[in-house]
C-alpha cells in the first residue's frame, strides 16, 4: 500500500501534527509484516486507491504507557571507540542504535551526557500517546516478488542494498532508514514513517 497522512498527537492546544507522509513521499508498505501497528493496518487495509480516512488508534494498540523505568543510566565507558568517548554520535538529542543480550537492535534517545553516565530513554518517541491520522490512499496492489524478498531481506538483518546498517540505506535504496518512529519492535530500516 502506499499512503500519505498526517499523524497528530493531543497538545495542549488541541491536536499537534507530529509527522506528514506526503503524495510525493509516501509511506509504502507490504501488509502482514510487521511494518506498520498492528491497529493501523486493521484500520486501513480495506480501503481502496482513491479512499481517505480518518481514525485515533489508543496508546495501548499504539506504543504503550511511557515508563519511567526504561530511562536508565549506562556506563559512559560502553560508548568508548579504542577508549575515547564518541562525541561524534553520542550528544544530548541523539538517537542511538542500540542491542540487548538477546541481540535485538532497538534505537535510545540520548537525554544527557554526563561525566561518568549517559541518560538513554528506551520509550518509544509517542508512548504515552494517542494516535490520530488523517489522510488518503494513493495506491493498493499485490506486492511484487522483488519487494517481499526485500523486506525479508530487512528483517533478517539486512537491507538487501549492501549497507551495513539502517543508516546507510538512504543512498542506496531510497529510504530514510532513520531512528524514527517506524516500527512497532523499533527496527526501522524500511520506511521511516510512524506506525
Amino acid at each position: 500500500m502506499s499512503i500519505a497522512y498526517q499523524l497528530y498527537v493531543e497538545g495542549d492546544k488541541g491536536l499537534e501534527m507530529m509527522e506528514e507522509a506526503t503524495a510525493e513521499k509516501p509511506f509504502q508498505f507490504i501488509t502482514g509484516f510487521g511494518i506498520a501497528l498492528d491497529a493501523f493496518e486493521q484500520q486501513v487495509v480495506g480501503l481502496n486507491q482513491g479512499d481517505n480516512f480518518e481514525f485515533a488508534i489508543p496508546k495501548e494498540q499504539a506504543y504503550g504507557e511511557y515508563m519511567d523505568e526504561h530511562v536508565l543510566d549506562l556506563d559512559r565507558e560502553m560508548f568508548c571507540i579504542n577508549g575515547h568517548f564518541d562525541h561524534e554520535h553520542i550528544y544530548e538529542g541523539a538517537i542511538i542504535p542500540l542491542q540487548n543480550e538477546e541481540g535485538r537492535h532497538f534505537y535510545g534517545h540520548v537525554l544527557t551526557v554526563g561525566e561518568e553516565k549517559v541518560k538513554v530513554d528506551l520509550n518509544h518517541p509517542l508512548a504515552g500517546e494517542t494516535l490520530h491520522f488523517k489522510g488518503s490512499v494513493l495506491e493498493t496492489r499485490e506486492a511484487t516478488n522483488k519487494e517481499i524478498e526485500h523486506m525479508v531481506a530487512h528483517m533478517t538483518g539486512g537491507c538487501g542494498c549492501g549497507c551495513d546498517d539502517c543508516g546507510g540505506c538512504e543512498d542506496h535504496c531510497g529510504h530514510e532508514g532513520h531512528e524514527h518512529c517506524g516500527h512497532e519492535n523499533h527496527d526501522h530500516c524500511g520506511c521511516g514513517h510512524c506506525h
